[in-house]
Protein backbone atom coordinates (compact mmCIF):
# COMPACT_ATOMS: atom_id res chain seq x y z
CA UNK A 1 0.00 0.00 0.00
CA UNK A 2 1.19 3.49 -0.87
CA UNK A 3 0.92 6.84 0.91
CA UNK A 4 -2.12 7.63 -1.24
CA UNK A 5 -3.84 4.43 -0.12
CA UNK A 6 -3.26 5.14 3.57
CA UNK A 7 -4.45 8.73 3.10
CA UNK A 8 -7.71 7.62 1.51
CA UNK A 9 -8.42 5.11 4.27
CA UNK A 10 -7.67 7.76 6.90
CA UNK A 11 -10.04 10.23 5.27
CA UNK A 12 -12.84 7.65 5.05
CA UNK A 13 -12.41 6.79 8.75
CA UNK A 14 -12.29 10.47 9.77
CA UNK A 15 -15.44 11.29 7.80
CA UNK A 16 -17.39 8.45 9.37
CA UNK A 17 -16.10 9.22 12.88
CA UNK A 18 -16.90 12.94 12.64
CA UNK A 19 -20.43 12.28 11.37
CA UNK A 20 -21.13 9.54 13.93
CA UNK A 21 -19.70 11.55 16.84
CA UNK A 22 -21.73 14.63 15.94
CA UNK A 23 -24.92 12.62 15.45
CA UNK A 24 -24.53 10.81 18.79
CA UNK A 25 -23.65 14.05 20.60
CA UNK A 26 -26.73 15.88 19.31
CA UNK A 27 -28.98 12.92 20.07
CA UNK A 28 -27.70 12.55 23.65
CA UNK A 29 -27.19 16.22 24.59
CA UNK A 30 -30.09 17.94 22.80
CA UNK A 31 -32.44 15.02 22.20
CA UNK A 32 -32.60 15.95 18.51
CA UNK A 33 -32.16 13.31 15.82
CA UNK A 34 -29.95 15.13 13.28
CA UNK A 35 -30.39 12.50 10.58
CA UNK A 36 -33.63 13.49 8.88
CA UNK A 37 -33.03 11.95 5.46
CA UNK A 38 -36.16 10.47 3.94
CA UNK A 39 -38.62 12.79 5.66
CA UNK A 40 -39.28 14.72 2.48
CA UNK A 41 -42.24 14.15 0.21
CA UNK A 42 -42.53 12.50 -3.18
CA UNK A 43 -39.48 12.33 -5.41
CA UNK A 44 -37.21 14.21 -3.01
CA UNK A 45 -37.63 11.52 -0.39
CA UNK A 46 -36.28 8.92 -2.81
CA UNK A 47 -33.49 11.26 -3.95
CA UNK A 48 -32.37 11.85 -0.35
CA UNK A 49 -32.23 8.13 0.42
CA UNK A 50 -30.38 7.37 -2.83
CA UNK A 51 -27.91 10.19 -2.15
CA UNK A 52 -27.11 8.88 1.33
CA UNK A 53 -26.75 5.36 -0.07
CA UNK A 54 -24.43 6.66 -2.81
CA UNK A 55 -22.25 8.40 -0.23
CA UNK A 56 -21.91 5.18 1.78
CA UNK A 57 -21.15 3.27 -1.44
CA UNK A 58 -18.46 5.83 -2.32
CA UNK A 59 -16.81 5.56 1.11
CA UNK A 60 -16.89 1.76 0.83
CA UNK A 61 -15.32 1.89 -2.63
CA UNK A 62 -12.63 4.31 -1.40
CA UNK A 63 -11.58 1.84 1.29
CA UNK A 64 -11.79 -1.27 -0.91
CA UNK A 65 -9.86 0.45 -3.69
CA UNK A 66 -7.19 1.68 -1.26
CA UNK A 67 -6.57 -1.77 0.21
CA UNK A 68 -6.57 -3.28 -3.32
CA UNK A 69 -9.30 -5.71 -2.32
CA UNK A 70 -10.32 -8.38 -4.78
CA UNK A 71 -13.87 -7.70 -3.58
CA UNK A 72 -13.68 -4.16 -4.96
CA UNK A 73 -17.23 -3.18 -5.96
CA UNK A 74 -16.00 -1.45 -9.10
CA UNK A 75 -12.76 -3.16 -10.22
CA UNK A 76 -10.17 -0.89 -11.77
CA UNK A 77 -10.59 -2.18 -15.29
CA UNK A 78 -10.35 1.23 -16.90
CA UNK A 79 -7.71 3.74 -15.87
CA UNK A 80 -7.63 7.27 -17.14
CA UNK A 81 -4.04 7.24 -18.40
CA UNK A 82 -3.62 11.02 -18.28
CA UNK A 83 -4.31 10.98 -14.54
CA UNK A 84 -1.65 8.51 -13.48
CA UNK A 85 1.12 11.12 -13.11
CA UNK A 86 2.52 11.85 -9.66
CA UNK A 87 1.77 15.58 -10.04
CA UNK A 88 -1.92 14.83 -10.60
CA UNK A 89 -2.03 12.57 -7.54
CA UNK A 90 -0.39 15.31 -5.46
CA UNK A 91 -3.02 17.77 -6.71
CA UNK A 92 -5.59 15.25 -5.49
CA UNK A 93 -3.92 15.17 -2.07
CA UNK A 94 -4.14 18.96 -1.87
CA UNK A 95 -7.85 18.94 -2.77
CA UNK A 96 -8.82 16.18 -0.33
CA UNK A 97 -6.82 17.91 2.41
CA UNK A 98 -8.63 21.19 1.78
CA UNK A 99 -11.92 19.29 1.66
CA UNK A 100 -11.25 17.54 4.96
CA UNK A 101 -10.24 20.78 6.71
CA UNK A 102 -13.36 22.52 5.37
CA UNK A 103 -15.51 19.57 6.46
CA UNK A 104 -14.18 19.56 10.04
CA UNK A 105 -14.43 23.35 10.39
CA UNK A 106 -18.04 23.18 9.19
CA UNK A 107 -18.91 20.59 11.82
CA UNK A 108 -17.24 22.65 14.55
CA UNK A 109 -18.99 25.87 13.49
CA UNK A 110 -22.38 24.24 12.90
CA UNK A 111 -22.92 23.65 16.61
CA UNK A 112 -26.33 22.15 17.38
CA UNK A 113 -27.78 23.21 14.00
CA UNK A 114 -26.18 20.41 11.98
CA UNK A 115 -28.57 18.06 10.17
CA UNK A 116 -28.42 15.49 7.38
CA UNK A 117 -31.46 16.49 5.35
CA UNK A 118 -33.97 19.28 5.92
CA UNK A 119 -35.37 19.36 9.45
CA UNK A 120 -38.68 21.22 9.28
CA UNK A 121 -39.64 20.42 12.88
CA UNK A 122 -36.45 21.42 14.74
CA UNK A 123 -34.22 23.25 12.26
CA UNK A 124 -31.89 24.97 14.72
CA UNK A 125 -30.42 28.46 14.46
CA UNK A 126 -29.04 29.96 11.24
CA UNK A 127 -25.24 29.65 11.32
CA UNK A 128 -23.28 32.50 9.68
CA UNK A 129 -19.98 32.62 11.60
CA UNK A 130 -16.62 30.90 11.16
CA UNK A 131 -16.26 28.96 7.91
CA UNK A 132 -19.89 29.92 7.16
CA UNK A 133 -18.76 33.54 6.73
CA UNK A 134 -16.62 32.40 3.77
CA UNK A 135 -19.07 30.01 2.12
CA UNK A 136 -22.74 29.33 2.84
CA UNK A 137 -22.30 25.64 2.08
CA UNK A 138 -18.96 24.43 3.49
CA UNK A 139 -20.02 20.79 3.83
CA UNK A 140 -21.16 20.54 0.21
CA UNK A 141 -18.03 22.39 -0.91
CA UNK A 142 -15.98 19.92 1.15
CA UNK A 143 -17.62 16.94 -0.56
CA UNK A 144 -16.96 18.48 -3.98
CA UNK A 145 -13.28 18.90 -3.10
CA UNK A 146 -13.05 15.42 -1.60
CA UNK A 147 -14.70 13.64 -4.52
CA UNK A 148 -12.64 15.54 -7.11
CA UNK A 149 -9.45 14.91 -5.12
CA UNK A 150 -10.22 11.20 -4.85
CA UNK A 151 -10.70 11.06 -8.61
CA UNK A 152 -7.31 12.72 -9.20
CA UNK A 153 -5.62 10.29 -6.85
CA UNK A 154 -7.27 7.19 -8.34
CA UNK A 155 -7.97 8.15 -11.94
CA UNK A 156 -10.77 5.61 -12.51
CA UNK A 157 -14.09 6.08 -14.25
CA UNK A 158 -16.02 5.31 -11.07
CA UNK A 159 -14.44 8.20 -9.16
CA UNK A 160 -14.84 10.56 -12.12
CA UNK A 161 -18.54 9.73 -12.55
CA UNK A 162 -19.14 9.98 -8.81
CA UNK A 163 -17.40 13.38 -8.62
CA UNK A 164 -19.55 14.75 -11.44
CA UNK A 165 -22.81 13.33 -10.08
CA UNK A 166 -21.95 14.47 -6.54
CA UNK A 167 -21.37 18.05 -7.73
CA UNK A 168 -24.74 18.11 -9.52
CA UNK A 169 -26.59 16.47 -6.60
CA UNK A 170 -25.01 18.83 -4.06
CA UNK A 171 -25.95 21.89 -6.12
CA UNK A 172 -29.60 20.88 -6.42
CA UNK A 173 -29.73 20.07 -2.69
CA UNK A 174 -28.26 23.51 -1.96
CA UNK A 175 -31.00 25.17 -4.04
CA UNK A 176 -33.63 23.12 -2.21
CA UNK A 177 -32.22 24.05 1.19
CA UNK A 178 -32.04 27.73 0.22
CA UNK A 179 -35.74 27.70 -0.54
CA UNK A 180 -36.42 26.25 2.91
CA UNK A 181 -34.05 28.69 4.65
CA UNK A 182 -35.72 31.68 2.99
CA UNK A 183 -39.08 30.58 4.35
CA UNK A 184 -37.64 29.73 7.76
CA UNK A 185 -35.40 32.76 8.41
CA UNK A 186 -36.69 35.40 6.00
CA UNK A 187 -34.71 38.65 5.92
CA UNK A 188 -31.96 37.22 8.13
CA UNK A 189 -31.14 34.65 5.46
CA UNK A 190 -31.49 37.17 2.62
CA UNK A 191 -28.95 39.43 4.34
CA UNK A 192 -26.62 36.47 4.81
CA UNK A 193 -26.89 35.60 1.10
CA UNK A 194 -25.82 39.13 0.14
CA UNK A 195 -22.80 38.98 2.43
CA UNK A 196 -21.59 35.42 1.73
CA UNK A 197 -21.21 33.44 -1.51
CA UNK A 198 -23.02 30.17 -2.11
CA UNK A 199 -19.67 28.48 -2.69
CA UNK A 200 -16.68 30.84 -2.45
CA UNK A 201 -16.85 33.41 -5.25
CA UNK A 202 -20.36 32.54 -6.44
Amino acid sequence: MSFFDYLQISIAVILLCVIATKAIYLRVVTGVNPIVVGRGKGTWRIVEILSLGSLLLWITEVVLHAVHSRYDIFPQKVNVALLSAAAVKIAGVVLVSLGLITFILAFLNFGNSWRIGIDRKKPGALVTKGIFSITRNPIYLAFDLLSLGMFLMNGTWFFLIFALLAAVACHFQILREEEFLRRQYGQEFEKYCKQTARYIIW
